[in-house]
């Protein structure tokens, strides 16, 4: 199988780059100056076990490429507020034999998050949830950094909305030998909502800095517990905690790199490259959504998506909300909530 790895920024650049590590045939897509540095030197991975420059085709529409290939894998890791606009390109992709990607290709959504996938059924045949547990920073063009060790990552995959299948096992086994567990799960859902709660701290890190400290742990605690309220009002089902720690382990420390700074998440680093935009809305707004849905209030993750939104559109830099200001923003919109 070839790998096309839609939007190689940190996500897709470490699975991209790590699957290319192991012998497999991988394209890179992307846009502006991290495709021009793909294309000029190559994509340079830093991870525990050194520094490596990848050169692989990178491109930034299918025309490049001409036809498909019948085994090819296209791989979305774009920011789920990109997904429509790329489902749109690559989905009327002509591929060798006939028919077009959203026809006949596979489509594995590896994104924070849960909207992309039901966005992606709209447009492919073939969709496939992947819960990404992958600590990877994207902030320079053409490099990407992942600490993960001894396992780059652990990327839950199953068939959208459920079940599994040969490809599914296929891409799996390509994962495996590729510094990545990747078990195939019939319920991935359940272990992309419990991603999703994890997700909802982004955009307080973003604002207002790393979650250390009594006071911003204890603020994320809030606001994980509104998200998993609403979950359990929506009736759906998420994995626990425990068994999320039974998974992981100690498979996934994330190790200092030399050369790399420390970072944040993906949120903080939208906000550190000033991309304009965050992907807050299928995060905290996801939770927002569904409280408004089934009657459950929201005011915590509500104030989140708001600063995060205005962030980006601003292009403020991460963390320049001081923490006391933003539990006075949090006891004012919990109190709003009380009086109405």
């Amino acid at each position: 199988m070839r790998y096309i790895i839609i939007g190689a920024g940190a996500v897709g650049g470490a699975i991209g780059g790590r699957l290319a590590g192991s012998g497999h045939d991988v394209v890179l897509v992307a846009r502006g100056a991290h495709l021009a540095a793909l294309r000029q030197h190559g994509l340079r991975l830093t991870v525990p076990d050194g520094e490596f420059t990848h050169r692989l085709p990178a491109v930034e529409t299918p025309d490049e490429l001409g036809e498909l290939r019948p085994d090819d894998v296209l791989l979305l890791a774009v920011k789920t507020q990109h997904t429509e606009e790329a489902l749109r390109l690559w989905g009327r992709a002509p591929v060798a034999g006939g028919g077009t990607a959203a026809e006949q290709l596979p489509l594995l959504c590896a994104q924070n998050g849960v909207e992309s996938t039901r966005i992606a059924l709209r447009v492919f045949r073939r969709v496939y949830g992947v819960c990404v547990w992958l600590p990877a920073t994207h902030l320079e063009p053409g490099t990407v950094s992942a600490a993960g060790a001894p396992l780059t990552g652990i990327l839950h995959i199953g068939r959208y909305p459920h079940g599994t299948d040969e490809t599914a096992r296929a891409v799996a086994a390509d994962l495996e030998v590729s510094h990545f567990e990747a078990p195939v799960a019939a319920d991935v859902e359940r272990w992309r909502y419990a991603k999703l709660l994890a997700n909802l701290g982004n955009a307080l890190e973003a604002v207002a800095g790393p979650l250390e400290g009594d006071d911003a742990t204890a603020l994320f605690a809030r606001v994980r517990a509104e998200g998993a309220a609403v979950l359990d009002a929506a009736g759906l089902a998420h994995v626990s905690e425990e068994e999320q720690r039974a998974v992981r382990g100690d498979k996934i420390a994330q190790l200092p790199l030399p050369g790399v700074p420390r970072g944040g998440g993906s949120s903080w680093q939208s906000l550190t490259r000033a991309a304009g935009t965050i992907e807050t809305d299928y995060l905290n707004g996801e939770i927002a959504l569904l409280g408004r849905l089934h009657g459950v209030p929201t005011p915590l993750n509500e104030l989140l998506q708001r600063l995060a939104d205005r962030f980006a559109a601003e292009r403020r830099p991460p963390g320049s909300l001081p923490l006391p200001d933003l539990l006075r923003l949090a006891d004012e919109a919990v109190a709003s909530v009380r009086e109405q």
